[in-house]
C-alpha cells in the first residue's frame, strides 16, 4: 500500500468528507497518511485525526507563511503535542522567499527553533523550500544530526544532492506530472532508497486533475509517474516509497 507522506486532511474540503476521501484512497492502494500541520491550531487538528484513525499519523509545526503569527510559547506547545505516539515528525517548517508572507529573518528564526525541537526529540522534520535553496541548505547544515524530508521537491538536482548528502529524503508531488516540468529529469537521478511520494492535498492535483481539489488517492498518479521515469514496475515504486516512509517516520 502506498503512503501519502504529506497531506493536509484538516482542510474543510477533505475533513468534511473524510470517510469517503479515505475510502477512495484505499480503493487505489493508498493505505497510510501523514497529516502535516502548518500552525499550532492545525497541529492539534492533525493529532485529533490521527487518534481517530489508525492509519493516519500526524506532525506539529509552523509553516514559513505562518512564522509571523507563531505564539510566543510555540516551542513548548510543539513539545507538548509531540508527546503523543501518533506524532511522527516536526513540521511543516522551512523557508519561502517566493511569497514572503513572513519576513525572511522571522522565517529563519522560527525554522531554527523547530530544528532544535527535532534535535531534542530525535524526530525527523518535514521542510518546505521555495526560492530559498542557499539559506535552507545553510540552516540544515547547522543541525547535522537531524534527518527528514524535502517536501514537494521543486529545485534542481544539485540542490537535491545537497539535501541527500545531509541525510534527507526527496519527496515528489503532483507537480512532477505537469507539462514541461523539469522534475522528471531530477527524479530519475534520485536513488530509490531516498524517494517518497505525496499529494500536498488539497493543493497540487496532478495531471489530468490539475486545478481540482487534490486528495490522497491521487498519490497513485505520482507513483505511476515515478515508475515510468525509473522504468520500473509500479509495484516496485509502491514497495520502495512505503519502506522509505516506514524508515524515516519510524511507522
Amino acid at each position: 500500500m502506498l503512503t501519502d507522506t504529506h497531506c493536509h486532511l484538516f482542510y474543510d474540503e477533505l475533513k468534511n468528507d473524510l470517510s469517503a476521501v479515505l475510502e477512495r484512497a484505499r480503493e487505489l492502494g493508498v493505505g497510510r497518511f501523514i497529516c502535516v500541520a502548518t500552525n499550532i491550531a492545525d497541529s492539534n487538528e492533525c493529532l485529533q485525526l490521527s487518534v481517530a484513525h489508525e492509519n493516519i499519523y500526524a506532525t506539529a509545526g509552523i509553516h514559513p507563511h505562518d512564522a509571523k503569527d507563531a505564539p510566543k510559547d510555540f516551542v513548548d506547545q510543539i513539545h507538548e503535542l509531540m508527546n503523543d505516539d501518533k506524532m511522527v515528525a516536526v513540521g511543516e517548517m522551512g523557508l519561502d522567499y517566493f511569497r514572503n508572507l513572513s519576513d525572511p529573518e522571522v522565517q529563519k528564526k522560527i525554522f531554527r527553533a523547530q530544528m532544535k525541537i527535532a534535535l531534542d526529540l530525535n524526530k525527523p522534520i518535514i521542510f518546505h523550500n521555495r526560492d530559498a535553496d542557499e539559506d535552507l541548505v545553510s540552516i540544515l547544515s547547522e543541525f547535522p544530526d537531524v534527518r527528514g524530508v524535502a517536501h514537494c521537491f521543486s529545485s534542481t538536482l544539485e540542490v537535491a544532492e545537497k539535501f541527500m548528502d545531509l541525510g534527507y529524503y526527496i519527496s515528489f508531488s503532483g507537480n512532477i506530472t505537469f507539462k514541461n516540468s523539469h522534475l522528471p529529469n531530477v527524479a530519475k537521478e534520485i536513488p530509490l532508497d531516498r524517494l517518497l511520494v505525496e499529494t500536498d492535498c488539497p493543493y497540487l492535483s496532478p495531471d489530468p486533475y490539475r486545478g481540482k481539489t487534490n486528495e490522497p488517492a491521487r498519490v497513485r498518479v505520482v507513483a505511476e509517474k515515478l515508475a515510468d521515469i525509473h522504468c520500473l514496475p509500479f509495484e516496485k515504486i509502491v514497495e520502495v516509497t512505503s519502506n522509505n516512509a516506514t524508515e524515516v517516520f519510524k511507522l
